[in-house]
């Protein structure tokens, strides 16, 4: 497997992404897609890419956000798509239709040596809360774009605003260990929560215009396919997977019974909607 160049606090994200967290997300993906469409579809539209754009998408994943923002630059555009998961990047290249004017880059966006001043736009959903230094990572991707060239990302809002993550997880809690405490700073999908902090990175990163738009989401974490899929969505990715590994299969029964009823109470049909909120993040090179 490859091994993308890394700065030296991602390391242990790097690790993560390349272990069995990105193989949870590849055999997800599909599901996590749909999970995640609303969110997709706000930074999609906030990020105004059109015809001709060159993009850098961060933290890209599967692919998903990548394809997408290809088939909207077309053939005089083009997109990048950047992770430093070798896993992950090897199912978007296997799902990307070879005429897409795309590419996808096994690295690091804090130390990944990007064409200085190209890129008409920057973006992420969901990739770049796991910077161990996000003002040096920021600088870097600064630097890829053109003068006056747009920065939107979505980050999730504080893990109280995100019930679709942390009812199963409370449920979860009722029978094993709480996951040990994580700083609001540290690496990890809440460390963008405060819209003080990005303001500062950003600002510190060089960025200018920096805007920070709240949007409150309806989530349907069993993706249209009832409720057994959408405990199975809270078991597989996320805190309650982690809060899980390791533990008896007892505990793990009894936590799925706990999770189960609580998303009963929310299934109307084959549907099981959950509220979540994020950012919209976006800021002038």
């Amino acid at each position: 497997m490859n091994t993308p160049v890394v700065h030296d606090r991602n390391a242990d994200q790097a690790a993560y992404w390349n272990g069995p967290a990105g193989q949870r997300w590849i055999e997800r993906q599909e599901t996590q897609d749909v999970v995640l469409a609303p969110a997709s579809a706000v930074l999609f539209e906030r990020a105004l890419v059109g015809e001709g754009n060159r993009v850098i998408d961060v933290g890209c994943g599967c692919g998903e956000t990548t394809i997408t923002l290809a088939k909207r630059v077309g053939p005089k555009g083009h997109v990048t798509g950047v992770d430093v998961s070798a896993p992950m990047l090897a199912r978007a290249r296997e799902r990307a239709d070879t005429r897409l004017p795309l590419n996808f880059v096994l690295a690091d966006a804090t130390v990944y040596p990007f064409e200085p001043g190209r890129a008409d736009v920057v973006t992420s959903r969901f990739g770049v809360m796991f910077f161990a230094e996000p003002a040096v990572s920021f600088v870097n991707i600064r630097k890829a774009l053109r003068p006056g060239g747009r920065l939107v990302f979505a980050c999730w809002q504080e893990p109280r605003r995100n019930p679709w993550m942390m009812l199963p997880l409370q449920s979860a809690y009722e029978h094993v260990p709480r996951l040990p405490e994580v700083g609001p700073e540290d690496p990890g999908p809440f460390s963008f929560a405060r819209e003080d902090r990005v303001r500062r990175i950003l600002s510190e990163a060089g960025f200018s215009s920096i805007a920070m738009e709240p949007v409150d989401l309806m989530l349907d974490i069993a993706a249209g396919r009832g409720l057994d899929a959408a405990v199975n969505s809270a078991l597989s990715i996320g805190p309650v997977s982690r809060a899980l590994d390791g533990q008896s299969p007892d505990l793990i029964a009894a936590a799925t019974d706990s999770i189960r009823a609580a998303l009963a109470s929310l299934e109307k049909g084959d549907t099981v909607m959950l509220g979540a909120a994020i950012w919209i993040a976006t800021a002038l090179a």
